[in-house]
């Protein structure tokens, strides 16, 4: 189990194939494997190198229960791309590793070639705030669901409408919610509180990194509209938006997304 000492914590990683590195950032909740499904073995075949990292706050990288920022992750990022010696290369994030991906480009942009933005965002909205806030409250109000009630909140949150029509696709995903919940932990708690308290739109303005953003049409957690302004916000940055994706999309429409972050990083001169 590869571990970096980075930024005053242990950080576990994986890396896989050979080539061109490209550094993935997850989301809140999940930990670097979720990318092993589709997309790693997809860019390990085209020739890239591919190094996964579960966040602080995802077991066996440390927990920091007493909280963090999205800093502090920028951080952990920028230490583990200078460990490896990567930089500059290519980074991908989705979701909460979007939004780090995005400050990595402001905070240390000469370690980054291109970026890819998959459900992300540069500001807040009421429905946002509102839904951060309900997810803490569950959290910390003990959180006690049964495992399929749990499984059918999660596709509702984060699959398409096309994914609930299908009976044998929703059988599937239920089944996949169900074996690997969400970790209701401490350090999934101290992901929960990063907020985006500011609007960051006139910030990424600066960035000069080429960059890709990826909406997904059927994202109720954060819409496609929210990511499209972040691509408008970034100078040259191009947007595309997938559609019958949720949240997940990079799961449940692993093709498109593998085949625009392969012409994307075709593109780099």
């Amino acid at each position: 189990m590869p571990i970096a000492h980075v930024n005053g914590i242990s950080l576990h990683y994986q890396e896989s194939g050979d080539g061109e590195p490209v550094v993935m950032v997850m989301g809140s909740g999940a930990g670097g494997r979720s990318w092993h499904l589709h997309q790693v073995p997809a860019l390990r075949a085209a020739g890239y190198r591919v190094v996964t990292f579960d966040n602080r706050g995802i077991p066996p990288t440390d927990v920091c229960a007493d909280g963090f920022t999205v800093d502090d992750m920028v951080a952990d990022t920028a230490g583990l791309i200078e460990h490896l010696g990567l930089g500059p290369c290519r980074v991908v994030g989705t979701s909460l590793g979007a939004h780090v991906a995005q400050e990595l480009c402001l905070a240390r942009p000469e370690l980054v070639s291109q970026v890819a933005l998959l459900a992300t965002r540069g500001r807040d909205d009421a429905m946002r705030r509102a839904q951060a806030r309900a997810e803490r409250e569950f959290h910390d109000q003990g959180g006690v669901m049964t495992p399929l009630y749990s499984a059918t909140v999660r596709a509702v949150q984060n699959l398409s409408p096309a994914t609930l029509r299908s009976d044998k696709e929703i059988r599937d995903w239920l089944d996949i919610f169900e074996m690997a919940p969400l970790a209701r932990t401490p350090g999934h708690r101290a992901q929960l509180g990063i907020d985006m308290t500011t609007d960051r739109l006139a910030a990424y303005r600066r960035i000069t990194t080429p960059c890709l953003v990826v909406g997904f049409a059927d994202d109720v957690l954060l819409p496609p509209h929210l990511g499209r302004e972040v691509a408008d916000a970034i100078p040259g940055a191009r947007y595309l938006e997938v559609a019958d994706a949720g949240h997940y999309g990079y799961l449940e429409r692993p093709d498109q997304v593998n085949n625009a972050l392969l012409d994307f990083f075709a593109r780099r001169a």
